[in-house]
């Protein structure tokens, strides 16, 4: 990825990555619009209402979408306190969106950046074609979830933006949590950024709020990884972010 954000390119992704949605959402809107011309009158009025029943949440979804990755302060990440001469992890799960802008903004980091994407357990196509699309880092260290390759309390801040959610095992992420514990120093903070499985998100998503955690799962996961939870930052109505800390414990 590079360092600007072009116009519109949240939304742009979103829907590059998750085309066959669409697909299907037109085929389905293009069909109930030929059958409309050759059923009674009665019924052409719900074959209408089942049309915006289909396009109302698409069109919810994207400005929603719009709002939170093209006009929102998401990607100034403003809520980092001074990373300068410090070692930081950010962690992603195939698509790296933050890296570039975190060592713009703080030039003097000690940066990693780690991918823990594994075809066989992370089967979101979007992420596929978003890798396609925006090929990693040069440097980026490949991962597995459940054992990171870095030595105890290597890292002042560890960092996942929209990449957590995608360990789909509450066990596995349980595991990466511990290790997140694990590399982080004993007064250093670890950042997690999601949305939520809320009212919030499934008024702009629809059942595709599915596919997030509820913050309760969240607080689940980070008190079985020994992690409590310092506070937490709402970027958005529709995104969180958990600013975490050790327990003491190490693993």
């Amino acid at each position: 990825m590079g360092l600007e954000r072009k116009p519109l390119q949240g939304v742009f992704n979103i829907i590059r990555f998750n085309w066959h949605f669409y697909v299907i959402a037109g085929a389905v809107l293009i069909v109930l619009f030929i059958i409309k011309y050759f059923v009674p009158v009665f019924l052409q009025s719900i074959i209408m209402w089942l049309g915006f029943l289909i396009l109302i949440p698409i069109t919810v979804s994207i400005l929603t979408s719009f709002y939170v990755y093209d006009y929102s302060d998401l990607y100034k990440l403003y809520w980092f306190s001074d990373l300068n001469e410090k070692k930081v992890l950010n962690v992603n799960a195939g698509f790296d969106e933050t890296s570039a802008i975190i060592k713009h903004i703080f030039p003097k980091t000690d940066l990693t950046i780690c991918d823990f994407y594994n075809a066989e357990k992370h089967t979101e196509i979007s992420i596929e074609r978003a890798r396609k699309a925006y090929p990693s880092h040069k440097n980026t260290v490949r991962v597995d979830a459940s054992v990171l390759p870095f030595k105890n309390g290597t890292f002042s801040h560890v960092i996942t933006i929209f990449s957590a959610h995608e360990i789909r095992n509450q066990k596995e992420r349980i595991l990466f949590f511990k290790e997140l514990n694990r590399i982080t120093e004993l007064d250093g903070h670890i950042y997690i950024t999601e949305h939520l499985r809320d009212l919030n998100n499934f008024l702009a998503y629809n059942i595709g709020f599915l596919h997030f955690y509820s913050k309760s799962s969240w607080l689940k996961v980070f008190e079985n990884s020994d992690l409590y939870l310092e506070r937490e930052i709402k970027i958005t109505p529709f995104i969180s972010t958990f600013v975490l800390k050790k327990n003491g414990n190490t693993f």
